[in-house]
């Protein structure tokens, strides 16, 4: 953040060469600025380059006023928090405006009439962009007030009349006069705010109890709404609909690497110092593919949507695993491994909408069916198919192999060279002769056999056995 402007008074920001200018011409210009530089609009955002981002720059551009539809978990309130960085970074005020009055251009009675009195010794203050967002989650229990304001009993007290517009307390609406202001989950507002609402956003109106106060106000009005309840059919009156005038549809990644910037960007690791945590590609991928295949799968409610967040949930629980483990067995290095898996379950029940159309599955049914999706698919992808016939053919000839959570990394290396080929093939996914990353990649392979029907398992108390008959 840079220091604000010099000018204290009215007098001073005049003879600094100020310009005043509205919400959407600072949004519009830079923008402008942005596109011709080559710079991204929102630098965090992920998977939105070629699809919503340039229909937001395309809607500031025009200076309208936006709607986010989308599924949780798409980035809706990020987008539209990270407009903030699209305002100028400095506007000055009339020192202790309600409202942000500008200085040039008062429209609040006390500005107006400070400024009218004090001149160009009037004391401006300086606002960050920061303090230019305000954001309300709407609930029903919303009120006209909250939104755009009240009469004060205080100040009626005081002797004001009613017809005085100083007896008003500004709600949040004029308040974030020359600023953004954001209504999330917009159809939860009653149908009387919705109705005040799209009366601001069509003629920049304040009325209160029958008190018409006429306040020109600059604000950029943006929402976010779940595209089911945004229809006629909907929570949403249609006036209100009609007022915004861009509809910008949101998605989730289209591609796993997306998915896994996001996630790396947004996860926190909770590795202890000291502890050496890391998790291979193939793991990784599996994550993400998990999510994938729940926004697919049949008994998941996809009108809910399946949000990024079970991805990184996901991540952080399966990091989580693996350090328990290597904590408990004093092992240097935690690396998750297929048997972790089990540990998912309390990060994905909690993030999934289920739909039965038919018999009924238990969420642990679902769950586990989308582990076995995921691995299958990777492993299609990961393992080159050369070396798995001569494990198949140890494996005819009487070898079973263990594995289990709590096993160490070195008991997964013991009799690794007597099995042709799973060395080559644990070695070629784990490209590190680290034994955890080894022991790792040994399970991956050994649980893509058993889902490629090629070898069988079982479970027992201690773990899984994987055999051939």
């Amino acid at each position: 953040m840079t220091r604000p402007p010099e000018a204290r008074t009215l007098g001073e920001l005049r003879r600094s060469g100020w310009i005043s200018r509205s919400v959407r011409e600072e949004l519009r210009a830079n923008v402008v600025g942005r596109l011709r530089a080559g710079r991204r609009s929102f630098e965090e955002i992920h998977g939105y380059d070629d699809s919503v981002v340039p229909a937001v720059e395309r809607a500031l551009l025009c200076g309208h006023d936006l709607v986010f539809l989308g599924e949780r978990g798409q980035a809706k309130s990020r987008m539209i928090r990270a407009l903030a960085a699209l305002l100028d970074e400095w506007i000055p005020q009339v020192a202790g405006s309600e409202i942000r009055d500008d200085p040039t251009a008062p429209v609040s009675a006390l500005a107006r009439e400070r400024v009218a009195r004090e001149g160009d010794a009037c004391p401006i203050e300086w606002v960050h962009r920061s303090d230019r967002f305000v954001e309300k989650l709407a609930t029903p229990d919303t009120s006209v007030a909250d939104l755009i304001g009240d009469v004060d009993p205080a100040r009626v007290a005081e002797g004001r009349s009613l017809s005085d517009e100083l007896t008003l307390h500004f709600g949040l609406i004029p308040r974030s006069n020359r600023g953004i202001f954001c209504v999330n989950e917009l159809p939860d507002l009653t149908e009387k705010v919705q109705v005040g609402l799209f009366d601001i956003m069509e003629e920049r109106d304040v009325q209160v109890k029958g008190y018409r106060v006429r306040l020109p106000l600059d604000v950029l009005i943006v929402a976010s709404a779940n595209p089911e309840d945004y229809t006629s059919r909907g929570r949403i009156i249609t006036p209100l609909k009609d007022r915004y005038s861009a509809q910008i549809r949101t998605h989730y990644p289209k591609e796993r690497e997306l998915e896994l910037r996001i996630v790396r960007q947004e996860m926190e690791l909770p590795a202890p110092e000291g502890l050496r945590c890391f998790v291979p590609e193939f793991m990784e991928e599996l994550i993400a593919e998990i999510t994938f295949q729940a926004r697919n799968h049949p008994d998941v409610n996809q009108a809910s949507g399946v949000s990024v967040r079970m991805s990184i949930a996901n991540y952080e629980t399966l990091v989580s695993a693996a350090v328990h483990r290597a904590l408990r067995l004093r092992e240097p290095e935690a690396v998750p491994r297929i048997s972790d898996l089990p540990a998912l379950a309390a990060s994905t029940s909690g993030k999934l909408e289920l739909e039965y159309a038919g018999a009924e599955r238990s969420d642990g049914e679902v769950v586990e069916d989308l582990f076995k999706r995921a691995a299958k698919r990777i492993f299609d992808e990961r393992v080159e198919p050369a070396p798995l016939d001569s494990i198949v053919k140890a494996f005819d000839a009487g070898w079973k192999i263990e594995v289990s959570a709590d096993m160490s990394a070195a008991e997964y290396l013991q009799g690794l060279d007597q099995i042709p080929g799973l060395r080559d093939a644990a070695f070629a996914l784990a490209k590190s002769e680290s034994p955890a990353l080894v022991a790792s990649a040994i399970e991956f392979v050994l649980e893509g056999l058993h889902l490629s029907n090629r070898l069988n398992k079982t479970q027992h108390e201690g773990g899984e056995l994987y055999t051939r008959a």
